[in-house]
């Protein structure tokens, strides 16, 4: 029903300058339009100034010139499976008012069908062409770079995941071979005189994503496909440092795990999740959306705002999830929002 509902991949986007890796999607985020001049909730990034707080005026802006809104997830409309107060409200108003609302996470766990049940379960209405994870994003850039194929022939090509079942049910989508993942959960490597790992000559790509099984068996693996296996891609869903497994402290992010592939490899990954560009790209492209009517709403500074401000978009921060008032003001802090709320919830009160 998913594939159905959202369709095919090739027309949102042809990576081309993608190929380069992670540097080459930053470099690539100064071509996505100029930037407009600061509106009433578009203040100046400098450091000397404060971020302001969501106002009446402010929110009457945002709603009067804003089209497309991005969320993220966790943080912004849910907290581990609790959503935060006020967050059906909001959205339905937004919709009233005719606007266009996405879903981006970073969180590359579930797949869009995954997090379509999510959303179903804490009763909110999303449909499936409004969700984008990083796992999605994944298997979107390979086919992009046209994966596993020259011409209209297959290759046989496969990829080899280091990440949750979110991944290996995006790749399936596409009909995209894959293996490792959850299949590889509790290898272990014995280390006898003379033993070698051998890896599959026909792994052309290693998606790293988040895994709570990751081990060595893994690591190793990918490390073999990566460094010997001719033109293999290193792609990563995404390199946050911490993320938030449960509200009582910050656990390892992703970053950890691919670090660990930098780290054996020497090689730098294409980046797919935020702040990279290349789902905003994507959905610009599917949806023939302007970036000058977008406005990104996130939890989290170096992911989110940051991704709304290299695309040009206008930002506002949520405080309801890693971000507090203390370090969004702090001197230290270089990722400026246009604005800044408590929760998202307060467009409806102000």
């Amino acid at each position: 029903m998913l594939a159905a509902r959202v369709g095919g991949l090739s027309g949102g986007l042809r990576a081309g300058a993608l190929r380069g890796g992670a540097h080459s999607f930053r470099a690539s985020s100064s071509k996505l339009g100029s930037r407009r001049p600061p509106a009433p909730c578009a203040m100046t990034s400098s450091v000397s100034l404060s971020v302001p707080k969501l106002d009446t005026a402010r929110k009457d802006d945002i709603v009067a010139n804003v089209d497309v809104f991005i969320f993220d997830c966790d943080g912004v409309i849910w907290r581990g499976d609790s959503l935060i107060d006020g967050v059906p409200e909001t959205l339905a108003m937004l919709r009233d008012a005719g606007k266009r609302l996405f879903f981006v996470t970073n969180n590359s766990t579930k797949s869009r069908a995954g997090y379509l049940k999510k959303f179903t379960s804490l009763g909110l209405d999303v449909q499936p062409e409004e969700i984008f994870s990083s796992s999605f994003a994944a298997a979107a850039y390979l086919e992009s770079v046209g994966f596993g194929k020259e011409g209209n022939e297959y290759t046989g090509k496969k990829v080899y995941t280091i990440g949750e079942v979110g991944i290996d049910e995006e790749l399936d989508l596409l009909n995209i071979p894959h293996i490792g993942g959850p299949e590889d959960a509790g290898k272990r490597v014995t280390l006898a005189k003379g033993e070698m790992m051998h890896q599959d000559a026909d792994v052309g790509a290693v998606v790293v994503g988040f895994d709570r099984e990751v081990n060595y068996y893994k690591i190793q693996y990918a490390t073999l496909c990566i460094r010997e296996n001719p033109g293999c891609l290193f792609i990563a869903t995404n390199t946050d440092a911490v993320t938030h497994l449960t509200d009582a402290q910050e656990w390892a992010g992703n970053g950890s795990m691919v670090g660990a592939i930098k780290g054996s490899t020497k090689q730098e990954p294409t980046v797919v999740g935020k702040p990279s560009p290349f789902m905003l790209d994507w959905m610009c492209n599917r949806y023939n959306i302007k970036r000058d009517q977008i406005m990104m709403v996130g939890d989290r500074l170096d992911t989110d705002i940051l991704f709304g401000k290299d695309a040009g978009l206008r930002t506002m921060l949520v405080l309801s999830g890693v971000t507090s008032e203390e370090l969004l003001l702090s001197p230290e802090n270089d990722i400026k929002p246009d604005c800044y709320a408590e929760q998202l919830s307060k467009m409806l009160d102000v």
